[in-house]
């Protein structure tokens, strides 16, 4: 994004999608591997990603894996690497994650994932429903549930600041169709802001206390 882009986009509103203001806040943040598997509603993130990679606007490796299961095991590694990891799913595609949910948050990976939520089978639907992100309460996750694209936005830049600040993961929901696939005006900020706001927090897991399991129930 260059300076004429970042004065047009902060003087005025744009018409984006939920889905496309989702896309946008990752390029914004500027992660450095976005494994992601597509699934209805949320494709138009992985295309509009994609879109910005081949134009050469979105500096990171992004994978497509065979599943969604593959797509979190290959998240959790790059964040335990040090690189801020950003990934989408939805519905089925988040139940299929489920196990390795657990591992993302006990390995205090600070991932961030947007979710759009879908109704799950059976029986087979696309209506917009929460039950796929509620499911996964107890895995350990921070979860966000946003209203509109700009929140859309928004959250998913607020969301890297706190996974690097807390360590842990992040999920930002938004209902599908409603939010995902609905256009609205949306206030992208520059680039320089930002970057500020995401600024990689200095703290480390090495530095970070750890609390022992031990004698805890179920």
């Amino acid at each position: 994004m260059n300076a004429r882009d970042d004065a047009m986009l902060a003087s005025r509103p744009v018409l984006l999608t939920g889905n496309h203001a989702v896309a946008w806040a990752a390029r914004l943040a500027r992660p450095k591997v976005v494994p992601v598997y597509p699934i209805t509603p949320q494709t138009p993130i992985l295309e509009l990603i994609t879109d910005f990679q081949a134009a050469g606007e979105f500096d990171a490796e992004v994978i497509t894996p065979e599943s969604e299961h593959s797509v979190m095991a290959a998240c959790i590694p790059a964040s335990l690497a040090g690189v801020r990891v950003f990934t989408a799913t939805a519905s089925q595609g988040l139940l299929l994650m489920h196990e390795l949910l657990h591992y993302a948050s006990g390995a205090r990976a600070p991932i961030v994932m947007a979710n759009v939520n879908r109704t799950l089978a059976s029986p087979w639907a696309f209506w917009p429903d929460e039950t796929d992100s509620l499911a996964q309460r107890d895995t350990g996750w921070v979860q966000f549930y946003v209203e509109s694209a700009q929140e859309s936005l928004d959250t998913v830049l607020h969301a890297f600041r706190i996974a690097e600040r807390v360590l842990l993961p992040v999920m930002v929901n938004l209902d599908a169709f409603y939010v995902s696939h609905a256009l609205e005006p949306v206030c992208v900020p520059p680039q320089d802001w930002s970057t500020r706001t995401c600024r990689r927090s200095r703290r480390s897991i090495a530095s970070t206390p750890q609390t022992s399991n031990r004698g805890a129930t179920s």
